[in-house]
């Protein structure tokens, strides 16, 4: 622990000690799901079930670790691959990973901790491996830019029908669903361009049928009914666990279990059933538009009126606790 991050940490865990209570009760139901145990996997930052491997789950780590994929086994959490991805650059900050309809997992090295530093940003994209081991693949390189302006992000979605690409931004007031073209281009720019507000998002994943998007932050998860290539509604809340640096959701493959995990090492990859959520949002008719979703601890919001102030302590210092962090990586090695 860097001793700069100590008052922050302290600070966190403090106000988490107020949230003890709603906390235990959310995860207190028959949710059950796996501990990554390999020690190479101390920041996952995005999953994605295989299709062809049941029960087997692909993450990465997000930046400073390199041009790495791990298969992750859920039945006893060891980590049965590791893919190296060649014909790529240096990566810089890789924070989601989805897996298309042609068989084919797309890498999103979209973070940008200093919030529109890097004019351009890049999806990689390999066919899933049909035996798992340590393996060397050659990956195409795509270049994503925005149509309104560099920006930060954490989550790559792929719709598992039409093959799109999409991805939502990082931010606490003007957080954006951006829709990629049609199909991407290896040779040119991909313009991503904003289809819809979102709130602080850190991960997302379509349903396997492609019906719902799910979306979550630090203290929240909602899922939309995707219709007409939009997000309709308002959503509903789902009881998303508490997990500090929440970074990551997706499906299962049969689609009845949505899976949260978190950065840490050996951390926890927990299952919530969908059933709760499976019902069409009563306003998700008649409009094909993304609407805008509140943010966390607004009216409406997944927290509802349970967001306390001591949740508001909390985002408060694990957001600093995280600019903290980040700050520190950036910094020029002496």
């Amino acid at each position: 622990m860097r001793p700069h991050l100590l008052p922050l940490t302290a600070a966190a865990a403090a106000a988490a000690l107020v949230l003890m209570p709603s906390v235990a009760a959310a995860a207190s139901g028959p949710a059950s799901g796996f501990t990554i145990t390999d020690p190479r996997i101390k920041e996952s930052s995005g999953l994605a079930a295989s299709r062809i491997h049941p029960g087997v789950y692909w993450t990465h780590n997000d930046s400073d670790d390199g041009p790495y994929v791990y298969a992750v086994d859920s039945a006893t959490g060891k980590t049965v691959a590791r893919i190296t991805l060649t014909g790529i650059g240096k990566p810089r900050d890789i924070e989601g990973i989805s897996l298309g309809p042609d068989g084919r997992l797309y890498v999103g090295d979209i973070g940008d901790n200093l919030n529109g530093s890097w004019n351009h940003v890049w999806i990689y994209r390999f066919a899933e491996p049909k035996t798992l081991g340590d393996a060397t693949l050659k990956a195409e390189q795509f270049t994503v830019k925005y149509a309104d302006g560099s920006r930060n992000a954490e989550a790559l979605m792929v719709h598992p029908v039409t093959g799109r690409v999409y991805i939502a931004s990082k931010d606490e007031k003007a957080g954006g669903l951006y829709e990629g073209p049609e199909a991407l281009s290896a040779s040119g720019t991909n313009t991503f361009r904003r289809i819809g507000d979102v709130p602080w998002v850190t991960d997302g994943a379509f349903s396997p049928d492609g019906g719902r998007l799910v979306l979550r932050g630090y203290l929240w998860a909602k899922t939309y009914p995707w219709k007409d290539g939009r997000p309709a509604g308002d959503g509903e809340a789902v009881a998303a666990p508490w997990q500090g640096q929440a970074e990551s959701v997706t499906y299962t493959a049969d689609g009845s279990t949505l899976m949260f995990g978190a950065e840490g090492a050996n951390s926890r990859v927990v299952a919530v059933p969908v059933a709760s959520a499976s019902k069409p949002s009563p306003s998700a008719s008649g409009s094909g538009s993304a609407a805008p979703a509140p943010a966390p601890g607004a009216p409406g919001s997944p927290e509802g009126g349970s967001f306390t102030k001591g949740a508001l302590v909390l985002v408060a210092a694990l957001t600093l606790t995280l600019a903290a962090k980040r700050l520190l990586r950036r910094r020029p090695k002496p």
